[in-house]
């Protein structure tokens, strides 16, 4: 018969035992699960723009992309379209057909070129299975809403017939004038929403960008589900910094995920943030996704 003190040396070791046990079974479990790569929802269309990863060589960022489920690129010009599709990635948002942010289509001078330009390059889009082309409003340079609306109707009225022609879609980007692009004039969502309303073409939509309306004019979900029909693709960064959109910023992405999805969306959300590390930009971007990923 064993004495009291060796029942409980006895005890105290099987519990012991047990807990290691089963620590160890806890700890295969979380190596298991951080070894199997994150698998996306499908929910969200994900894509990333180009020019936040340039430094990294397009074949390889298009390699990574696509191993971590990106569905698209944005900001992609036709030279680098036979890349992305070499990847199975879309052009989500297409680019080359601008002259610069300062110089759209509120401003009759650039008219001409703009128009030449566009017309060029709708066809292409087309051609290569693609949807959205992005544009610009162009600096206020002293003019007025008013102005601004009329020179870009009459301006964007001279392309969207072939922009119905080909099924693409025009995609004016609301950007904020308060710091990064100042004096820019489609820099509130009520704004651009406007000109959609005065040319009346289910072709000339807003690209929203959600970093710089959050700048502008904040209220982001609510803005979002008043104003979805206008809305052809987003543009997701941090506030403040345009860094990373983790816990360190104020917006809390996973519920505007979940906002645009409640309106029905199925075009592209991208990823457009300056990367803190600059040597982790990949990891960085995989936990970027997992984010706005719902």
């Amino acid at each position: 018969m064993k004495s009291s003190s060796g029942r409980r040396w006895a005890i105290k070791n099987i519990l012991a035992g047990t807990g290691a046990i089963a620590a160890a079974g806890t700890l295969s479990a979380f190596q298991s699960a951080d070894e199997q790569p994150y698998k996306l929802k499908g929910n969200i269309n994900h894509s990333a723009c180009r020019w936040c990863f340039r430094d990294i060589p397009l074949e390889q960022f298009c390699a990574e992309a696509k191993a971590m489920g990106l569905k698209g690129i944005d900001l992609v010009g036709p030279e680098d379209w036979p890349t992305l599709k070499k990847y199975g990635l879309y052009s989500s948002m297409c680019n080359g057909a601008e002259i610069s942010i300062p110089r759209g289509w509120n401003d009759k001078q650039y008219h001409e070129l703009l128009i030449e330009k566009y017309t060029a390059m709708i066809p292409k889009v087309a051609a290569a299975g693609y949807k959205n082309l992005i544009c610009f409003s162009g600096n206020r340079d002293g003019k007025d809403d008013e102005t601004g609306w009329a020179n870009c109707v009459e301006g964007l009225k001279n392309i969207l017939p072939l922009a119905e022609k080909h099924g693409v879609i025009i995609c004016m980007e609301l950007l904020n004038s308060k710091l990064t692009h100042k004096d820019y004039q489609c820099d509130h969502t009520s704004w651009g929403v406007e000109l959609v309303k005065r040319l009346g073409s289910e072709n000339f939509k807003l690209l929203y960008d959600i970093f710089h309306m959050q700048m502008d004019e904040g209220d982001i979900i609510g803005t979002i589900q008043a104003n979805h029909q206008y809305i052809a693709h987003y543009h997701v960064a941090g506030v403040p910094g345009r860094h990373e959109p983790d816990e360190t910023q104020e917006l809390y992405y996973p519920a505007i995920m979940k906002a645009i999805l409640a309106t029905g969306f199925k075009g592209h959300v991208a990823q457009e943030y300056l990367p803190k590390n600059q040597d982790k930009k990949i990891a960085s971007l995989k936990e970027a996704i997992k984010i706005c990923d719902v």
